[in-house]
């Protein structure tokens, strides 16, 4: 099976020192990917900028922004037959990059923000028999947004977790995540990202 899976944060830029980002490490798409080394498949990770090294057997594509790994994204998406979209995509980015560095003023600055590409939704469209799973990061009601992006981004899993409620997703290698599927399947566990890692290829295999 030719996977493709994102990981990481992206980072958009305001000036050339400065960016909005998020908290995101990459640990776990990097784990995703490994497990899918593994299994014998073939693996094109798409990063965001994350301190690891990257994985043994697995083609590695470093990008920065959200358009970025757009690009990246829709250049190997027709090519594989599975996207697994861990990445930590920002949703804004700024409306103008300052081509020098901004200077402290006297009073506030304003920061207009647009948004970026949805890349999950536009796998949605695009997927046809491909398996699609994507991931939800919760304050919420992290059932009824789950099952909203599942619908509403045609995939075939999302896996949620809640800011709040236990160990953070970011930077911690035990989290518990619920796995919601297409055919009305929900499984929780909490567990290390690289049994979880496991547990979603499995998903992904049998689909």
């Amino acid at each position: 099976m030719r996977i493709l899976v994102t990981a990481g944060p992206t980072r958009e830029f305001i000036d050339p020192v400065r960016y909005i980002s998020n908290s995101s490490t990459g640990y776990f798409g990097y784990k995703i990917a490994e497990e899918a080394a593994r299994r014998g498949h073939k693996v094109v990770l798409i990063t965001g900028t994350a301190d690891l090294d990257p994985p043994i057997g697995v083609k590695t594509i470093p990008v920065v922004s959200a358009r970025e790994m757009e690009a990246a994204v829709k250049g190997h998406f027709r090519r594989s037959d599975c996207l697994i979209m861990s990445a930590a995509v920002a949703d804004y980015r700024p409306d103008k990059i300052s081509r020098s560095k901004i200077k402290k003023g006297p009073g506030q600055m304003t920061l207009k923000l647009v948004r970026n590409p949805d890349i999950l939704s536009w796998a949605g469209k695009s997927k046809g028999a491909r398996v699609l799973v994507g991931f939800s990061v919760e304050t919420g009601d992290v059932r009824k947004e789950a099952l909203k992006k599942l619908r509403r981004k045609n995939a075939d899993y999302i896996f949620a977790t809640m800011v709040g409620a236990g160990p953070s997703p970011f930077g911690n290698k035990k989290i518990r995540v619920v796995c919601f599927g297409k055919k009305g399947e929900k499984e929780g566990l909490f567990s290390s990202k690289e049994k979880i890692s496991s547990f979603i290829l499995d998903k992904v295999e049998k689909r």
